[in-house]
């Protein structure tokens, strides 16, 4: 029979949709699907760590020194804890770090713009078009945290799910940072305030000046009533699941637990600086705090733009200027912060017990063209770039896959991003084949792709 796609992009053959579709009719529910994935089940939490514009993999994790001129790079390889691997030589206390890692060198996908490589990236499925005006939309997939909060269990009064310290833009919002179609009530606790101010804090959860607890219940009664009133007559997917959004934010202002996991204060000023006085470094650390309170999915943006010519701001996507900054700004910035805070992260949750059941995932939304261009930089590249996971159920020390001689595709082991979508969910206890319904009430699953089985600690 012939197959059909969703608006999504999934290519489904009709006996696959049918079986999906039947699937919630015997049973596929939430509690089921985690009872089917219990013998992966490994992590607790999820540390995403998302690097917006696109890293460099030839120049942090899969470096070519063997390659023709033209192709690598003027950054040189040192040795690592992991026997026979070299890494970024701007990437010195990382390299101290790889014998707890997984790296997978073959991620691929089909998006070179990053608005589209980004939606691939935050959710695992990929749109219909390859556009850079891709627009948030609540006909997109839901990002992995809203699919988490969905279905994973939590401890009731903490959040499940919380992102910071941006709204990614590529000129238009970056799909994929939200639960869309889920409904509001899975939508994550963004926190918009810098972690490294002093004046850091939570407005979502304090209380306006002369308004008690009690106050704002009755308040929040009255507007109930209004809701009420008004739910026949907008039952859009933006609508659905602002009660139950509403009433998790008013059950955080009763509890001391979530403020005092968001009190960065609350750290010694040495474990502070270990994680360096930036808004990224500061977000790793209460990343820490977020899991080791009990959040279960950590959204921490790299930045909240792709990157240009500036030393002091902005992602990964230093490319395409009439002059040779990519690598001086590299150099300056994104490496000395990275090696600044990923592996005091790991480092810090495996001292404290935390890492084996929380997993960090380090990535972008595409890697960069092994061939330099005529500027002395790298531009996109969405078919072979590396993912860096660690703790999480996840090997320590392990490479999966190989990308060719000069980085440009897969070798061996191929790893498609809906398939690096399962492997997170199977390690959550998510079966990557769990139901979930479009807006017009058709089922897919949450994942594409089947589970990385061979990155299993």
């Amino acid at each position: 029979m012939a197959p059909f796609r969703s608006p999504f992009g999934a290519l489904l053959g009709r006996r696959d949709a049918l079986k999906i579709g039947g699937a919630g009719f015997l049973g596929l529910n939430a509690a089921n699907a985690l009872h089917a994935a219990d013998e992966i089940a490994r992590a607790k939490s999820v540390i995403f760590l998302y690097q917006f514009g696109g890293p460099t993999h030839l120049d942090t994790f899969d470096m070519k020194p063997d390659a023709p001129e033209g192709y690598r790079g003027p950054l040189s390889g040192i040795d690592s804890s992991l026997p026979g691997l070299k890494v970024c030589e701007l990437l010195p206390e990382t390299a101290k770090v790889m014998h707890k890692v997984t790296l997978i060198r073959s991620v691929h996908h089909s998006m070179k713009n990053h608005n589209s490589a980004s939606y691939c990236a935050l959710t695992g499925h990929l749109p219909l078009v390859d556009d850079i005006r891709l627009k948030d939309t609540l006909e997109l997939f839901p990002a992995y945290g809203s699919a988490v909060d969905r279905f994973c269990p939590g401890s009731g009064e903490m959040p499940k799910f919380v992102a910071y310290p941006h709204i990614m833009r590529d000129g238009s919002v970056t799909p994929g940072q939200h639960a869309s179609f889920l409904g509001k009530q899975h939508d994550p606790l963004l926190v918009l305030s810098d972690p490294n101010s002093t004046e850091f804090g939570l407005p979502e959860l304090s209380l306006p000046r002369g308004v008690s607890v009690d106050r704002l219940q009755a308040r929040r009664e009255m507007q109930k009533l209004v809701n009420a009133q008004q739910r026949s007559l907008d039952q859009t997917a933006e609508a659905r699941g602002m009660n139950e959004y509403y009433e998790k934010a008013l059950g955080m202002l009763n509890t001391s637990r979530v403020r005092d996991a968001f009190d960065l204060s609350r750290e010694t000023p040495k474990m502070r600086d270990a994680y360096g006085r930036t808004t990224y470094g500061q977000g790793c650390l209460l990343a820490r705090r977020l899991v080791e309170a009990g959040v279960k999915f950590v959204n921490v943006y790299f930045d909240q733009s792709i990157g240009g010519q500036k030393f002091d701001a902005g992602g990964w996507d230093t490319h395409g200027f009439n002059d040779t900054r990519m690598f001086p700004i590299v150099k300056a910035r994104h490496m000395p912060i990275t090696d600044h805070t990923l592996p005091v992260l790991i480092n810090d949750l495996d001292d404290r017990g935390l890492l084996d059941t929380t997993l960090i995932v380090w990535m972008g939304e595409f890697g960069r063209t092994p061939k330099i261009n005529a500027n002395i930089s790298r531009d996109h590249w969405p078919q072979c770039y590396t993912v860096l996971l660690a703790g999480g159920g996840v090997k320590r020390g392990y490479i999966h896959g190989a990308s060719d001689k000069r980085g440009e595709f897969p070798a061996r082991d191929p790893v498609h991003i809906g398939d690096l979508a399962a492997t997170m969910f199977a390690l959550m206890g998510i079966d990557p084949q769990t139901e979930i319904r479009d807006p017009l009430g058709r089922p897919f699953p949450v994942a594409t792709g089947n589970p990385v089985r061979e990155v299993f600690a």
